[in-house]
């Protein structure tokens, strides 16, 4: 069904439906030290590229849901990640106002943003709503996101202090510029919809999804609103202790159920040209060539060492650790991501699989890279998944 080709793998297979049974070994390139063996993979859809634009969190989330519509029986499905970006863009703007420029404006989101957005407005198809409507096959908010930036600014820092009252128009009329008019009604698949009656049919409820976490600041087992810049709309995250959160993933993961991953790739470790994200004792070793502001971030940089050619021993991670990290903004919301899957090194550590949005042709694996368990144990800022992915026992201590 789903066709995601890693040529790092020996021999041509479809990695989205590849099982364990397929392949013996996994290879990032021909030469590496490290032999993958799959334990579990779950289906996902072919890998975007959000390319110059600030909206992981969207590709990422959307991403997790085309899985979900997988997992229920509702087929493949290509959602409009722009269409998303341009709704909270726009709720986004009357909330900088409101609040009178007192809280977080800029294009970072979070995934929640989805089911804000699937349940006010409903969703489209990409083939309906590309968002590119300034000239490129591929997104660049560059300028928009500077415009945009500027003209709330303008409209707090308003001398007369009344506001006009076609500011907004104003504003949306400039989004719709470089997106596109959002759409009444379309046709798709030689049906008739509105976004609304789209979202409907698709069929998934998005109070049946959840945001986890692990931090030491509130109390395990309850909820608190995640103290993240991108977390615009406030919403409530539930606190598990971090060997819990893990036990989440892989029971996920081991049930069919892939999940959205925020976390932080400005370590050194993380390199997704090589296709890892490692967390090695010594990082001394990790030699960073150039820099990638591709994606608004270094995370794409070459990066040499001995560490990505074969397994090194990695860092023993505490919750202490985590906190520590976090307190101290050395673990930040950088990124979103779906993790799809699992497999294991020769020497039995687990690495999670992940579905990046940066482009197919950036590293060996077709846009995807592996994660080591210490890595996502200390770097992991929240996942988002389906509530019955929680392990009964540990739904039972949320009041889930």
């Amino acid at each position: 069904m789903i066709k995601t080709i890693f040529a790092g793998i020996a021999g041509v297979v479809a990695f989205g439906t590849l099982t364990a049974q397929d392949v013996e070994t996994i290879k990032l390139k021909p030469e590496s030290g490290y032999d993958f063996s799959l334990v579990k993979q779950v289906e996902a859809t072919p890998v975007q590229d959000q390319y110059r634009t600030g909206t992981c969190w969207s590709f990422s989330a959307l991403g997790f849901f085309e899985s979900e519509l997988i997992r229920t029986g509702k087929g493949e499905h290509n959602l409009s990640e722009m269409y998303v970006v341009n709704h909270t863009y726009r709720d986004k703007a009357d909330r900088y106002v409101r609040m009178h420029g007192k809280t977080n404006f800029g294009a970072g989101g979070a995934f929640v943003d989805i089911a804000h957005v699937w349940d006010n407005y409903g969703m489209v198809p990409e083939e309906v709503y590309s968002g590119l409507n300034y000239g490129t096959d591929k997104h660049n908010h560059a300028e928009l996101d500077h415009i945009l930036t500027a003209y709330v600014e303008a409209v707090v820092d308003n001398k007369q202090k009344t506001l006009s009252p076609k500011w907004k128009e104003g504003y949306n009329a400039v989004v719709d510029s470089y997106l596109g008019e959002i759409p009444e009604s379309f046709e798709y698949d030689g049906k008739e919809y509105t976004p609304k009656s789209y979202a409907e049919e698709l069929g998934l409820n998005m109070d049946d999804y959840v945001s986890i976490t692990s931090y030491t600041h509130h109390p395990f087992y309850e909820k608190f609103m995640l103290e993240i810049p991108d977390n615009w709309l406030h919403v409530e995250s539930y606190n598990l202790p971090i060997e819990e959160l893990m036990a989440v993933m892989d029971g996920a993961i081991d049930n069919g159920y892939s999940f959205a991953w925020g976390a932080d790739v400005s370590e050194k470790g993380f390199a997704f040209r090589e296709g890892l994200a490692i967390l090695p004792e010594d990082e001394s070793t990790i030699d960073v060539k150039g820099k990638d502001n591709q994606n608004f971030s270094d995370a794409g940089a070459e990066k040499v060492s001995n560490a990505f050619e074969e397994p090194v021993p990695q860092k023993e991670v505490t919750q202490e650790l985590r906190q520590e990290q976090f307190d101290n903004w050395m673990t930040t919301d950088d990124h979103g991501m779906q993790v799809t899957g699992i497999v294991e090194d020769q020497n039995g550590d687990r690495y999670y699989i992940v579905k990046n949005s940066w482009g197919t042709k950036y590293n060996n694996l077709d846009g995807y890279f592996f994660a080591s368990e210490a890595y996502v144990k200390l770097k992991t800022m929240n996942i988002y998944l389906h509530k019955d992915a929680i392990p009964k026992e540990i739904a039972k201590k949320l009041n889930i």
